[in-house]
């Protein structure tokens, strides 16, 4: 056990920290304003840059390096905004890993590659109206009709959607309850029959559209299945790795608000002498500089065994679920310590706290990864609804 990154991996940090401060805090303080995601010539420059795909294998467009090393760059870009931070995130961690995973080769090599070079962003479609924590009452089916799978049905909550050019699609693709029936396909954008709602208007994430998907006899080609009926826990084991994704996007906001308030403390002056010489605020330091390395340290063990595979259900949902508590907790502090500067729209504080709590919602709420970790650690399912 090394708790001492590589001097590699100490590069790429240094790398992507450099990028992200120099060139992304305007970006980012645009894209809060506009309610719009990053242009895709910024994406495409991140993939110069080699930031996309990062621990994706070479064969497919990757860099081929660790899952350790994509979470790196996506926390200093996450630093800066989930906005920005969210191209790393889908390449990295998202959907576009459970392609490279189960589908087949022909899909592998016509969509990892794209999405590793800034070309194509895929985004994952899950809940539905009636199916969020309750993931297997999906009612999204597909049929499959000849070489065609016709799909009806409605999912909500889609980051990404309306914006992604490709959705990863969890549905029933048999009449099999549960579970039993469920897989997942891929819809390209501009399919007759998949329509989008509205832009969503959220408390946090702007610059990450979210709408509905709508599916009205949508027919894609039967090679789009990406792992067909019965594969569900396929589906939730590479989702493992995407809440280690989540995990690190919330794990950013709250590193990057202790480091600007850090900032802060040693400049804000009261009673004569700058705050940080008050041991109330020395206090408050220590306890949310604990707090951001547990998260962390958390994160990556769950990251760096799996390295020749997929987290476990037990550390990433334990990363998951600690690193979402305490971003809601390290941000509300540092807004306190930085009182109306915090709360102000004129600084990143209060849009860290905003993001904060979407990210303990998004990818399976707090709750939910406790029931998990109970779950992982008896051995056993618990039924919720016996």
């Amino acid at each position: 056990m090394n708790f001492t990154l590589t001097d590699d991996q100490v590069q790429l940090q240094e790398a992507a920290r450099e990028f992200a401060r120099a060139e992304l805090p305007a970006i980012a303080a645009e894209l809060e304003r506009e309610n719009r995601p990053p242009s895709r010539e910024l994406v495409k420059r991140y993939a110069d840059l080699g930031f996309l795909g990062i621990n994706v294998s070479s064969d497919l467009g990757g860099l081929g390096l660790g899952n350790i090393e994509a979470l790196i760059v996506l926390e200093e870009f996450g630093k800066i905004s989930s906005a920005v931070g969210f191209p790393i995130f889908e390449s990295s961690v998202g959907p576009v890993r459970a392609i490279e995973h189960f589908g087949s080769d022909a899909l592998r090599k016509r969509i990892v590659p794209a999405v590793c070079s800034g070309d194509m962003v895929v985004a994952v479609s899950m809940s539905e109206p009636d199916a969020g924590s309750a993931l297997t009452d999906l009612k999204t089916k597909g049929v499959v009709r000849g070489d065609k799978v016709v799909i009806n049905g409605t999912k909500r909550w889609c980051s990404g959607g309306g914006h992604a050019d490709a959705y990863v699609v969890y549905c029933r693709l048999s009449d099999d309850p549960g579970a039993k029936g469920i897989g997942a396909v891929l819809v390209e954008k501009g399919t007759p029959g998949l329509s989008f709602g509205p832009n969503e208007q959220l408390m946090g994430f702007r610059g990450i559209p979210s709408s509905d998907l709508n599916f009205d006899d949508c027919e894609i080609p039967l090679d789009n299945v990406i792992v067909p009926a019965g594969g569900f826990k396929k589906l939730m084991e590479a989702f493992d790795l995407e809440r280690c994704g989540n995990a690190t996007m919330s794990l950013a906001q709250a590193s990057g608000a202790l480091e600007d308030v850090c900032e802060y403390v040693q400049e804000r002056k009261q009673f004569g002498k700058p705050i940080a010489e008050f041991q109330a605020v020395q206090l408050k330091l220590a306890e949310m500089q604990m707090k951001v390395e547990a998260a962390r340290l958390l994160i990556w063990r769950a990251a760096s065994q799996a390295e020749d595979g997929l987290p476990s259900v037990l550390h990433s949902s334990t990363g998951k679920c600690f690193a979402n508590t305490i971003a809601r907790e390290v941000t509300g502090d540092a807004m306190q310590l930085m009182g109306a500067y915090g709360y102000s729209k004129d600084f990143p504080m209060e849009r860290r706290l905003r993001d904060s709590w979407g990210w303990g919602i998004a990818g399976g709420a707090i709750d939910i990864q406790k029931v998990n970790i109970a779950g992982a650690m008896l051995g056993r399912r618990f039924d919720q609804r016996r």
